[in-house]
């Protein structure tokens, strides 16, 4: 037999063989998937192309809906109010960042030292973190009142005049920046603690051979290697506070007047106080893209940061 009919009876007898196995149908999982994208779908896309909707239309409540087209952006731009209130928004966030970023940096520095009861105190100091805001809300704000308030009481045991708080238009926004502040400084120690658990103890122990202080190693060795983890603590209490609406709404409904009326307090105003719903849509949509914008900034500056030469030099 030849070299060439010996290589055609074996292909044909794979072919055959491979007839003769039963053919294995794709896996399908859309049954599986399908529930979710529904959800999603009827949680989050339905909702933002409802409010797009309304955004490009005048409805008030009770009155018929009107095509409006780009109305209700425009009227943003010639409103002082909106204005001002996004200036709050601004404070209001940069304070409720920094705040809680320089604390939470200190705590953990304190917390990575061994002593006593660590473990009992560490506990205790994230447990402001674990209430409802609600809840921290009333209780702030029987701290806060002028006559029967317990932090004037405090003030008063060494010298000083009675605050305000919450009720003076000037003192306000720093007022809930220090609930904010008492309530996610614990966060930021979480997280930087679990920065400080990933360096290592060798650059400290030539530091130490060369003399160098305790500053000289925070600033030089402790600060450039726990820089990534200062910068998800940035983004995470940036976008969680410039959405900030709970802690504010029930302290003070944005006043006094509107001296801590940020843009959801506006918002909700808008929407469901004067039930001006096309227009409220068209601030959710604006202050929808500033969200996203600020997001899209602090991760590219978290990408673009070359962490791994800071932290070899």
């Amino acid at each position: 037999m030849s070299l060439a009919s010996i290589e055609t009876a074996t292909a044909d007898s794979a072919k055959k063989s491979r007839r003769s196995k039963p053919s294995r149908l794709a896996p399908n999982y859309w049954p599986f998937v399908a529930p979710a994208l529904i959800v999603i779908a009827a949680v989050i896309v339905f909702p933002w192309v409802f409010t797009l909707w309304m955004s490009v239309n005048s409805w008030t409540l009770g009155q018929p809906q009107v095509f409006a087209g780009m109305n209700n952006y425009l009227r943003l731009a010639t409103d002082m109010r909106f204005w001002e209130s996004l200036w709050h928004t601004t404070l209001y966030t940069v304070l409720a960042v920094v705040a809680p970023l320089i604390l939470g940096t200190l705590a953990a520095l304190i917390f990575d030292a061994q002593f006593p009861l660590r473990g009992f105190l560490r506990g205790i100091f994230v447990m402001p973190m674990m209430a409802t805001p609600v809840a921290i809300a009333l209780v702030w704000t029987m701290m806060f009142h002028p006559q029967l308030g317990v932090l004037n009481y405090l003030l008063s045991l060494v010298g000083v005049g009675a605050q305000e708080w919450i009720y003076s238009q000037f003192a306000v926004i720093p007022s809930l920046v220090l609930v904010e502040t008492w309530q996610w400084t614990p966060l930021i120690m979480l997280i930087v603690l679990g920065g400080l658990a990933a360096v290592p103890r060798e650059p400290y122990e030539s530091a130490e051979i060369d003399g160098a202080n305790a500053w000289q190693k925070f600033r030089y060795l402790t600060m450039p290697m726990i820089a990534p983890f200062l910068m998800i603590a940035v983004i995470i209490r940036s976008i969680d506070a410039i959405k900030s609406f709970d802690i504010i709404y029930a302290m003070t409904q944005g006043g006094p007047g509107t001296a801590s009326e940020t843009i959801n307090i506006y918002l909700y105003n808008v929407a469901f106080s004067y039930y001006d719903i096309g227009y409220g849509s068209a601030m959710a949509v604006v202050f929808f893209v500033i969200i996203v914008a600020l997001s899209f900034v602090l991760m590219m500056v978290r990408q673009r940061a070359n962490w791994s030469d800071t932290e070899t030099r």
